[in-house]
Parts: structure tokens; sequence; C-alpha cells
């Protein structure tokens, strides 16, 4: 996509271990029915909600969302907190991005899910009152009270898969053949480097 300013960048975050067709989904359908001109795919190192023990090398999380993400011209995949002091809290990679991206106006894309504890995250109030939340619905998440009218959050009925990567790692471990369920060049990639089978 060619620079212009005053671009509405999406920040899709997530451990994509691995990324799935669901998350493809998600940011397909947030690029081309909402506002946003890009969507990123930022690859946290260590959410600070989950155990890295399963997490595979950052690097390989991030070739697999480029291979996925091929022939999409709205989408990239973000290092960006490879760099940041772990673990990631996205108030710190916000404000690391938008100190280098001055030109662009970044939102925040995220599941129902992730709005019922976001008042859990760090600074969150700040993140409230400088940025846009985009907000996908997720089955069994009723939104709270406080949110559902606030002007900074927005939401999206956007086609949802009950997919997981745990329900990829887990199939994998149990020699199931899953490849349905992931782009088929990150697929490739998967299982030319044997991953998740131990």
């Amino acid at each position: 996509m060619p620079f212009f300013l005053n671009m509405k960048v999406g920040l899709y975050f997530g451990s994509f271990n691995p990324i799935h067709i669901g998350h493809l989904a998600i940011a397909n359908y947030m690029v081309e029915f909402s506002d946003i001109d890009e969507l990123w795919f930022v690859i946290s190192p260590q959410n600070p909600e989950k155990s890295k023990a399963t997490l595979l090398y950052d690097y390989d999380r991030y070739e697999m969302v480029e291979r996925a993400i091929k022939g999409f011209d709205t989408m990239k995949a973000s290092t960006v907190e490879f760099a940041l002091p772990k673990p990631s809290y996205t108030i710190v990679t916000l404000t690391h991005l938008s100190t280098i991206y001055k030109q662009y106006e970044f939102c925040l894309i995220m599941g129902g899910d992730n709005l019922c504890t976001f008042k859990k995250w760090r600074n969150y109030q700040y993140i409230l009152d400088n940025f846009k939340l985009y907000v996908y619905s997720r089955p069994n998440y009723d939104i709270p009270s406080e949110f559902k009218n606030h002007p900074s959050v927005r939401y999206f009925n956007a086609p949802l898969m009950e997919i997981s990567s745990s329900f990829i790692r887990q199939s994998i471990k149990k020699n199931k053949n899953i490849k349905a369920f992931m782009p088929q060049d990150a697929w490739e990639y998967l299982e030319k480097m044997n991953f998740y089978k131990t």
C-alpha cells in the first residue's frame, strides 16, 4: 500500500502460535468492513497473561504470519514488540508506535473476551482516552456495561470461527491432519519445521 498521511492502522495483537484461518478471517473482515486502511499483526513475544512454555521462537511465528498474509496488500506482520521490554504491555507498544509513526492513527482490534478483562490492562484508561478499540463479538461473552456506549469503543459483527491456536497445537500432537485450519503457506512451513509435534 502506498504511503500517505493520516493513515488509520488497526493493530491486531496476539501470539499467533500458530496463526490460523480464524485470525485471517477477522483481519480480512476488519480491513474490508471498517474504516482502517491497514491491519498490522503485532506478534507478541510474551503476553503477560499467558505462559511462554508452549510458544514457538518469535521469528518462526513471524514467518508463519508473513506466509499467511502473502497477497493481502492491506496487511503486514509487525515485529515491533520483539525489541521492547518483556513481558509485552499494549500501552508500551502503542506509545512506541505513536512516537515513530506520528502521521498514523492507531486503533486496537480485539475480541469481546478481551474487552471483559480490559480494566485489568496496564494504563487501560490512558488507552481508552487516546485510542479507539474496534471490538469483534465473541460467543459467551457479554459486553461490560461501562463499555456499551463508550465513545472510544466500536463494535463489529465479524464472522466467527471456533478455532484456536491451542486446538491446532493439541491436534498436531495427536497426529491429526488439520491443514484446512491454516493458510497453506503457513501450514507448509509448520510441517517442514515439525512444530508442536512433541
